[in-house]
């Protein structure tokens, strides 16, 4: 996973607490066997979970640094293009 991936996962963790904050506190509905209320609040705590992790994702992927070296060969058959890929933690 990248830093991308750990930015979608903070989008969807936001949307997914706003939507449970709108179920637990905005909604007034009284229902038998389903309780609203309560799935907004689970809706939230997953949203934070989500926004947790994808900030986590973020602060990973950042920390990791890569290099790539590109050099020309020369060779009997003619010339080769290599390409060495170098990663390292700052």
């Amino acid at each position: 996973m990248n830093r991308g991936t750990g930015a979608g996962l903070m989008s969807f963790g936001v949307v997914l607490g706003v939507m449970g904050a709108i179920m637990r506190f905005a909604v007034t509905v009284t229902t038998t066997g389903f309780n609203i209320n309560v799935a907004g609040d689970i809706l939230m705590v997953v949203g934070i979970g989500a926004l947790l992790i994808g900030l986590i994702l973020v602060i990973v992927g950042s920390s990791s640094r890569s290099t790539t070296e590109e050099r020309i060969e020369r060779t009997p058959g003619g010339e080769v293009r290599v390409a060495d890929q170098y990663n390292r933690a700052p």
